[in-house]
């Protein structure tokens, strides 16, 4: 069985990773966490560790820093915990405040400070990777090199990576730094599939409308890059939480996806996530939800994705975006 990125690096073997977007409450800075809170996060944890996930991934904007503050109080009540995970992190991204809108800040003077604060909320001594969070066009990859440098050497961040960024943007930062960049986190889901359509529609009038990064699959797979997936359920749309605006496409491909389950004797959930990563560049799906009980339907998306046959994939992408046959 081929290893993921991150497994080769040594980092981590979690097929699966918990996004913790959703801990903590609301966004309103106004409100304060509850022990309700605390307990819902717990019961998330022991759901993702029950399947064998053991990569949490955390930002510092998450419900304006509540979110790894609830995860911190999880960590203190289980003195063991932190050293069985993978902990993931994020900054960069600076929310609207005042006169000011929201923006983008990869300055040392704001990286620096942003991982102490998320080490405080944390309650950990160090992350296992910190991201930069989407690209900031500002950004100077000599400062960031000094950023990293003195988080890596003051032990507080071991490992570096970024999200949403395109080769070009990751060759410009990757000059400048002295470690590998082992992560790059983008949107990616069977709703999602313009990864996919970027590289099937070279030469072709269909492709002309396409947005994806030129070669960014295959740049990150040479590089031995980890993909990580956010959004992989594409909020349910194909297992359960159909849209009141969903289309055609959408309404036969939750179709397909319900059958093919059945078939399996599995979940829809494991079905969505296995056609992603089936791909051959091991992409490790993000699951952004507090729910054990859906987090718990995941767990068969390994296992899934070596089940799934090529019909079977194709079959699933033609049912998403039936306008869009391969010549």
């Amino acid at each position: 069985m081929k290893m993921m990125p991150l497994e080769r690096r040594g980092l981590s073997s979690s097929r699966l990773a918990l996004g913790c977007m959703g801990f903590g409450g609301s966004w309103n800075a106004e409100e304060a966490y509850t022990s309700e809170h605390v307990l819902q996060a717990e019961r998330a944890i022991d759901a993702a560790l029950s399947v064998g996930i053991t990569f949490f991934d955390h930002a510092d904007i998450y419900t304006r820093g509540k979110a790894e503050s609830v995860f911190g109080r999880v960590l203190k009540q289980r003195p063991g915990l932190r050293e069985q995970i993978v902990l993931q992190s994020k900054a960069g991204i600076q929310l609207a405040e005042d006169d000011l809108p929201g923006r983008y800040n990869f300055s040392k003077e704001h990286i620096l400070p942003a991982v102490d604060g998320i080490l405080e909320r944390l309650g950990t001594e160090y992350i296992d990777i910190l991201l930069l969070h989407r690209p900031d066009p500002l950004m100077e990859p000599d400062e960031i090199a000094e950023a990293f440098t003195r988080l890596k050497l003051s032990g507080k961040v071991l490992n570096f990576g970024v999200s949403n960024m395109s080769p070009g943007q990751i060759r410009f930062l990757q000059r400048a730094l002295p470690d590998p960049i082992v992560v790059n986190q983008i949107e990616m889901s069977l709703l999602r599939h313009d990864w996919i359509d970027h590289g099937m529609h070279v030469n072709q009038k269909a492709g002309l409308n396409d947005s994806f990064p030129e070669g960014l699959m295959e740049f990150m797979q040479m590089e031995n890059i980890q993909i990580q997936a956010w959004g992989p359920l594409a909020q349910g749309r194909f297992s359960g939480r159909v849209s009141e605006n969903a289309s055609e496409a959408e309404l036969k491909t939750a179709e397909l996806v319900q059958e093919l389950a059945k078939r399996n004797e599995t979940t829809p959930e494991s079905i969505v996530l296995a056609w992603l990563m089936k791909h051959p560049a091991l992409v490790q799906p993000v699951i952004g939800t507090v729910n054990p009980e859906r987090i718990v339907a995941c767990k068969d998306a390994v296992r899934q994705a070596e089940l799934m046959t090529r019909d079977e994939w194709y079959t699933l992408l033609h049912n998403a975006r039936p306008a869009n046959k391969p010549k």
